[in-house]
């Protein structure tokens, strides 16, 4: 096979435009359209409360740290329930009225032991409107189709007995074509494996260090027909071909973290961590080419991301803006945390909710400023969806739709 690098500005390119427009009016994965968490959405609602701009509120059974995903006209989500977390929960609702369409429960057949504040219903679902995959913190795997017809089911626990987290697995799986990135990092037997959408059977596994990771996998298409994989840990970042699970090249870096994960747009890929990795193809070499690097941009799990020629990520004091060409930083936003989910944007405008259930909204403008503060009181550690003008957040107990009558 040809290498995935002959002309990685092309790749980059060819990706940025990608995570640009696919799914405009869909938010089908983790952090949204390739990952990228941008959205084409326009005219989002700025301003809202508990007594105005919520279009419906619909309870939710069991805990969640999953974020919603929207396709297809459905809006899919995980949670658990039980004791220790044992009862798995997948669930379809109608995003115009928020009715539950229908709901299928599994038993966990790994272990469900975890921090007292996640849960087995950590890792958000990816979902191309038809099928959707939901992955559970104990290493349970979930296919079904947008009806909740049961396609597959795996319980890697069993296939692979020795995958141990004592503290609760958090990352999402990725769908590309029919090939299912899932991330599963551990102290125990840890791998990231590509499956077949279609069958649930191995395509190919690709093994990682034995170290507990929570950071979830992107996935950027490239010109040549497939895609790399882009994985990152405490001390690495590296990319693996998404139809063969071959690397593709790797970095060693102190840079990079376990939490929050890789985001790729505008020819760059940014590698999140204590020190934010912001790289760039270079012809004729295989690795990415460093442009600069920032303590600034990652602030707990948050994940920055880049829109218009700026990165925005989260530190300790709330937004923090840069160029992304040169990394001089052009703007602060101050914002009370803390933060679990991680911010987007949508129409010209950067969401993030605080677990408070605070939504702050910051005007990306020729001035970018905080514009308005929207409380609705109720514990939020997701990242918010959008989708067909609508914005979409779930608490541990509630599923919250917010939009224009």
């Amino acid at each position: 096979m040809k290498t995935l690098h002959k002309n990685l500005i092309r790749i980059f390119l060819g990706a940025s435009v990608f995570l640009g427009i696919a799914y405009a009016a869909d938010w089908p994965q983790f952090r949204g359209p390739g990952g990228s968490a941008v959205s084409e959405e326009q005219n989002l609602p700025l301003k809202w409360s508990t007594s105005e701009g919520i279009l419906w509120k619909t309870p939710l059974k069991g805990r969640g740290l999953s974020c919603p995903v929207v396709a297809g006209g459905r809006l899919f989500l995980t949670s658990s329930s039980n004791y220790k977390e044992s009862r798995l929960h997948v669930m379809a609702f109608d995003p115009e009225k928020g009715s539950k369409l229908w709901e299928r429960q599994f038993n966990a057949t790994g272990n469900t032991n975890c921090h007292p504040k996640t849960n087995m219903a950590a890792p958000t679902p990816a979902t191309d409107g038809q099928r959707i995959f939901a992955l559970f913190a104990c290493a349970d795997v979930a296919a079904l189709d947008r009806d909740g017809n049961l396609l597959w089911y795996r319980s890697l626990a069993l296939d692979y007995p020795d995958i141990t987290n004592m503290v609760g697995m958090a990352s999402s799986p990725v769908l590309w074509k029919d090939v299912l990135i899932i991330p599963m990092d551990n102290a125990g037997d840890s791998f990231v494996l590509g499956i077949d959408a279609n069958t649930g059977k191995n395509l190919w596994k690709f093994n990682r260090p034995r170290t507990i990771n929570w950071s979830s996998p992107l996935v950027i298409p490239n010109t040549s027909g497939s895609a790399e994989v882009i994985l990152q840990t405490d001390g690495s970042v590296l990319s693996v071909d998404a139809l063969t699970g071959k690397e593709n090249w790797a970095l060693a870096s102190a840079g990079p973290s376990t939490i929050p994960s890789p985001t790729a747009g505008e020819g760059l890929l940014l590698a999140p961590g204590k020190e934010t990795l912001v790289l760039s193809p270079s012809a004729g070499n295989k690795v990415p080419a460093p442009q600069w690097k920032s303590n600034k941009l990652v602030g707990g799990y948050a994940s920055p991301l880049v829109y218009k020629g700026k990165v925005y990520g989260l530190s300790s004091i709330g937004l923090n803006v840069f160029d992304a060409k040169d990394g001089k930083e052009v703007a602060q936003v101050r914002m009370k945390g803390p933060f679990s989910g991680s911010p987007i944007i949508a129409g010209n405008h950067l969401y993030l909710v605080n677990e408070e259930g605070s939504t702050f909204v910051v005007s990306l403008g020729e001035k970018i400023e905080l514009i308005a503060t929207n409380e609705i009181k109720d514990t939020i550690q997701c990242t918010p969806a959008v989708s067909g003008g609508k914005i979409f957040l779930r608490s541990d107990s509630n599923l919250y739709c917010i939009g224009s009558k």
